[in-house]
C-alpha cells in the first residue's frame, strides 16, 4: 500500500482566462466568504475570529493570508485543504493602538501546525518585530501536524526562534483558549504573558493518553494541564478568566500599562496632583502598632497609583510577593511588594522566581520598579533549600542588579539580613531608598540576635538563678530600639529619606520625574548568565 499518489492539480480555475472583471470579483468574493465562515461554530465558545473581533477595536483588522492552504499531498490531504490553513493572522487596534495578532482555529484540523500555518504564524512574528508592535498570540492546536511530517517540526522550531527574537523588543502576549500540547505550549511559555480560561483552557508537553502508556499514572487533563495548575503550581500563567471574553478584556487592560516596543514607552495617563490626598493620609494609619500583626500590602499600592487603580498579575502563584502594573503621575509602574498576610511577607523559591520575572520584563519594556518592603527573610527549611532556593532567589538578586530602569525601594516595616539585600537595597542599585518611621532595618530580628549576641551574659545569668525571662526581654528592648528602626541606615546613606508614611506618594513622583532621564553604562558583553 503507498501513502502517496500523483500530486493533483490542488486548485481548479474558477474562472477563464476571459471570465469578465465582475465574474473575478464575484469569485474573490466567493474565496473571502469560504474563509470567513471555515471554522466550525462550538456551543459557548468563540470561534478565531470572534475572539480577534471582540479583542481588536471595530472593522480595525487587517488580515494576512487569507486564501492560503496547504501543500501537502500524502495520506488523501489533497482532498481537504481548508482556506486559512487553520490559523488567521493580521494586524489590528487596542484601543487605538496597533498589535499583531494571530487567532489559530482548533476546529481546522485540531489546529495541528502544518507548514502553510506556520509560515503565517511566522511572517507575522516577523512583522512585529520590524513594525515594533505588541504580539499577541491566541493559541488553540495540538502541536506538529503529523501528515506534515519533519516540514512540521521544524516550522515550529522556527517559531519558537522567532518567539526569542521578539523577546524584549516587543511585548508578547498569548491566551490559550483551548488545549495546547507540544509546541503550541512550549510557544507562550517563551512569551511575557500567558492567560488562561478556566476548565477550556489546557498546556501540556504529553497529554493523559501517552503519561498512562509511559508511566501507567491515570490523570485528566485538567488536573495535569487545566488553567488553575499552571497558576498556582506551575507558574506558566499570569490570570485565570472564566470565559473567553474575560480573558480577551484582560489583554485589552494590559496592554494599556506597555510600550509598543523596547524603543518606547506605556502610554502616558493623566498626571496626579502633588498635594497630599485623603488616601495619603490614610497610609499614616495603615501599619499595625505590633511587628507581629499583618496588614494587606495591596491598600499600600492602591494609596499610591493614580485613583487608586492597579493591574495585579500572578494573584493565585507566590501570593506572598505581589506584582502589579499601576499609574503613577500617569506613568505605568511595576509594583513589587511583600505580603504580610502570606508566610509574613518571607520570600521562597516560588515569591523569588515570581518577582524576577516581572523585574526583567518591567526592565525590558522602560517600566520603573517600585519595591515595597516588608520581608523578615527567607522562608526557613529542608525543602526550600534541596528545591535550591540560592540558585532560584538569586534570580532575583540578578534581576534587579541587572535592571537599568529608575528604581525606588520603601521600605514599610521588617528588611531582615539577605532578604533586605534582595528586595531592592542601596547596595544592589535602586537609586532611590525611602523608609517609614515604621521600618525595621537589621541583620535579624531582636529574639535572633539577642540569642546570639548575648548568650553569654543570659548563660551566666541562668547560673545564677537570675530570672532569664525578663534579663532577655530587656536585652530585646534594648536591640529594638537601637537596631530595629530606620536611623542607622539613614545615617549610613543607605536610606535616601525617611519619611512619613503620606508623604510616599509625592516622593515617588518626584524622583521618577528626576529619574526619567537616567543613564547607566555597562560594561561590554555578549550577555550575563543568569542562575536559571
Amino acid at each position: 500500500m503507498t501513502i502517496s499518489s500523483p500530486l493533483p492539480r490542488l486548485q481548479e480555475p474558477v474562472t477563464a482566462a476571459h471570465a469578465s472583471t465582475a465574474d473575478k470579483i464575484n469569485d474573490l468574493k466567493a474565496r473571502r466568504q469560504e474563509a470567513l465562515t471555515v471554522s466550525k461554530e462550538r456551543e459557548g465558545r468563540l470561534t478565531a475570529r470572534e475572539r480577534l473581533d471582540f479583542l481588536l477595536d471595530e472593522n480595525s483588522f487587517v488580515e494576512y493570508d487569507q486564501l492560503a492552504r496547504h501543500r501537502t499531498h500524502d495520506f488523501g490531504m489533497y482532498t481537504k485543504r481548508p482556506v486559512t490553513d487553520g490559523i488567521v493572522t493580521g494586524w489590528g487596534t487596542i484601543d487605538g493602538r496597533e498589535v499583531c495578532v494571530f487567532s489559530q482555529d482548533g476546529t481546522i484540523m485540531g489546529g495541528a501546525l502544518g507548514e502553510v500555518y506556520g509560515e503565517k504564524m511566522i511572517k507575522i512574528m516577523e512583522l512585529a518585530v520590524t513594525t515594533g508592535r505588541p504580539l499577541i498570540g491566541l493559541y488553540e492546536g495540538a502541536g506538529a501536524r503529523i501528515q506534515d511530517g519533519a516540514v512540521s517540526l521544524d516550522l515550529i522550531a522556527q517559531t519558537f526562534y522567532h518567539n526569542v527574537n521578539a523577546s524584549g523588543v516587543v511585548p508578547q502576549i498569548s491566551v490559550i483558549m483551548g488545549a495546547c500540547a507540544g509546541g503550541n505550549a512550549y510557544s507562550p511559555a517563551l512569551t511575557d504573558f500567558v492567560v488562561m480560561v478556566d476548565k477550556t483552557s489546557k498546556m501540556f508537553v504529553t497529554g493523559p493518553d501517552v503519561i498512562k502508556t509511559v508511566t501507567g499514572e491515570v490523570i485528566t487533563q485538567e488536573e495535569l494541564g487545566g488553567a488553575s495548575t499552571h497558576m498556582a503550581t506551575a507558574g506558566n500563567c499570569h490570570y485565570v478568566a472564566q470565559t473567553d471574553e474575560e480573558a480577551l478584556e484582560w489583554v485589552q487592560d494590559l496592554v494599556a500599562y506597555l510600550p509598543s516596543n523596547n524603543r518606547t514607552f506605556a502610554p502616558v495617563q493623566d498626571t496626579a496632583p502633588l498635594e497630599e490626598t485623603v488616601d495619603d493620609l490614610a497610609l499614616d494609619h495603615i501599619i499595625p502598632d505590633s511587628p507581629t500583626v499583618p496588614y494587606d500590602v495591596r491598600d499600600v499600592i492602591s494609596a499610591l497609583t493614580d485613583d487608586g487603580d492597579f493591574f495585579e498579575v500572578q494573584a493565585d502563584r507566590a501570593e506572598n510577593v505581589v506584582i502589579a502594573f499601576g499609574h503613577v503621575d500617569g506613568q505605568s509602574v511595576g509594583f513589587v511588594a511583600n505580603q504580610p498576610m502570606h508566610f509574613a511577607g518571607c520570600l521562597d523559591i516560588n515569591a523569588s522566581e515570581k518577582a524576577a520575572r516581572f523585574v526583567r520584563t518591567c526592565d525590558a519594556f522602560n517600566i520603573p520598579i517600585v519595591m515595597l518592603v516588608d520581608v523578615p527573610g527567607f522562608l526557613p527549611g529542608a525543602g526550600q533549600e534541596y528545591d535550591g532556593i540560592l540558585r532560584r532567589g538569586a534570580k532575583l538578586l540578578y534581576a534587579y542588579g541587572e535592571a537599568t530602569v529608575p528604581k525606588i525601594t520603601v521600605t514599610i516595616r521588617k528588611a531582615y539580613g539577605g532578604a533586605y539585600c534582595v528586595m531592592g537595597s542601596k547596595g544592589l542599585g535602586a537609586d532611590v531608598n525611602l523608609a517609614w518611621p515604621t521600618a525595621q532595618i537589621a541583620v535579624m530580628g531582636a529574639a535572633g540576635a539577642v540569642g546570639f549576641i548575648y548568650r553569654k551574659e543570659i548563660k551566666d545569668a541562668h547560673a545564677h538563678g537570675v530570672d532569664v525571662v525578663e534579663l532577655v526581654r530587656s536585652f530585646e528592648r534594648e536591640y529594638e530600639d537601637f537596631m530595629l528602626t530606620p536611623y542607622l541606615a539613614a545615617e549610613r546613606g543607605l536610606i535616601d529619606a525617611v519619611i512619613l508614611p503620606s508623604e510616599t506618594r509625592p516622593q515617588i513622583i518626584r524622583n521618577l520625574r528626576l529619574l526619567k532621564d537616567k543613564n547607566v553604562s555597562r560594561p561590554a558583553r555578549k550577555h550575563g548568565n543568569i542562575p536559571l
